[in-house]
């Protein structure tokens, strides 16, 4: 519509690639300087990457314009995570092998008098992978496999894979590649043209279709022109066909920042606005509940003198004597001897647990101890005189003799 409103023989910002509208930007020379390296070499791979619609595949179609086609025999894959045997398939097709009912180990073999045939009929294979970020490892190792196929010291393919940037990270990030690193003699990364060259492309554009300077372009469109396209040449092509339909409609011979900024907010509104989020307060998290905290307790101490993994010892104790129940009411009835074992008993006992106690005091203890025990048998043997007079004066039905019993009691 537009192209027939300003007089041009064809639509000069279209998306599909044209090798007629190439443009030298300096990214552009850089790279078909490291393709026009790699031909002549011959041999290797040649890697070149770009974001999406940084005009790669572009890039290939103006050299392609420019080779001689009778001498260089190109195979030209889009990738699209083809699998390594299908990869050698498509391969073998590009040479003209029926690969039908062969197996990996005979489609390789084939594959490698193919490659020997051409050589001998004076034409290089080119093979040429698009995307090549698609390909798994296992894929791109058999490419490397081909590359090795040589006829007299010289390669019998080469290979250039165009990819967006991921593949150079992964190329880069992969151990499994790195017999493939080694065989790369070329790399080169497609960077957005800069601001000033967005006006020189599009009249480049223009005149390869007859433009003959309508519509006019002011300096501000192109500088928005640059900002609305991030300087992508795919994306420059969508704005500016915008930008030309726009005019046309509006009946514009002079396209300024005002025309392209409307055009701007019309492809904007062209994208499906986003669900709103509701958005509410954060709440507070609740509160843990308070732990009690007690003082810590001292630790018990442990005797390291014996090993850990050892049983502590266990001292015997000796079992109590057995003892009438009429002792246990009646502790009168004891012998003397049971008294003061007892009551020696009851004093030794806290003393064994004063180690810290004046020995002099308990020098003194003791004999004041020894003199009542020396005191109390003095008084049981009198009193068991006395009670053997007494029962020898009832069983003998006699007068008790009183000096007897008075001396005894002495």
């Amino acid at each position: 519509m537009y192209d027939d409103h300003y007089g041009l023989s064809g639509r000069p910002f279209q998306l599909t690639p044209d090798p007629r509208f190439w443009f030298d930007t300096a990214t552009h020379r850089k790279a078909m300087a490291y393709l026009g390296y790699g031909l002549a070499q011959g041999e290797g791979f040649i890697v070149i990457t770009g974001d999406v619609g940084a005009g790669k595949t572009t890039l290939v179609g103006h050299l392609m314009a420019t080779v001689d086609r009778e001498r260089l025999h190109v195979i030209k894959i889009v990738s699209t995570q083809i699998e390594a045997e299908d990869l050698l398939r498509i391969v073998a097709g590009g040479l003209e092998v029926d690969s039908a009912g062969m197996t990996k180990s005979q489609l390789l073999v084939a594959i490698e008098r193919a490659l020997h045939a051409m050589a001998r009929a004076g034409r290089r294979t080119l093979l040429i992978v698009d995307e090549a970020q698609a390909l798994p490892v296992s894929a791109l190792e058999e490419l490397r496999m081909l590359s090795n196929f040589q006829a007299g010291g010289h390669a019998l393919l080469q290979i250039f894979l165009l990819g967006q940037p991921e593949f150079r990270e992964r190329l880069h990030g992969s151990e499994r590649l790195e017999q493939l690193r080694q065989r790369v003699i070329a790399m080169h990364h497609l960077d957005p043209m800069g601001a000033e060259e967005v006006e020189p492309y599009m009249r480049h554009r223009l005149s390869v279709v007859g433009w003959q300077g309508r519509p006019d372009f002011t300096a501000d469109a192109y500088a928005a022109l640059y900002t609305g396209s991030d300087g992508i040449p795919r994306r420059l092509n969508q704005l500016a066909g915008r930008v030309l339909l726009f005019g046309a409609i509006e009946q514009l011979d002079t396209i300024d920042v005002r025309a392209v900024a409307a055009v701007i907010a019309d492809i904007a509104g062209d994208s499906p606005m986003p669900k709103p989020v509701a958005i509410t307060e954060p709440t507070a998290p609740p509160m843990p509940k308070p732990v009690a905290i007690t003082e810590p307790t001292a630790p018990m101490p442990i005797s390291v003198a014996a090993p850990l993994n050892e049983p502590l010892p266990i001292r015997a104790f000796p079992e109590a004597p057995a003892f009438d129940e009429a002792d246990r009411l009646r502790p009168e009835r004891r012998s003397g001897s049971d008294r003061r074992s007892a009551h020696k008993a009851s004093v030794d006992r806290p003393n064994a647990h004063r180690p810290n106690a004046d020995i002099a005091s308990d020098a003194r203890l003791s004999a004041r101890i020894a003199a009542l025990e020396s005191r109390i048998d003095e008084q049981d043997a009198a009193l068991r005189r006395v009670l053997t007079l007494l029962v020898d004066w009832v069983e003998n039905d006699q007068q008790p003799d009183l000096a007897s019993i008075r001396a005894a009691s002495r």
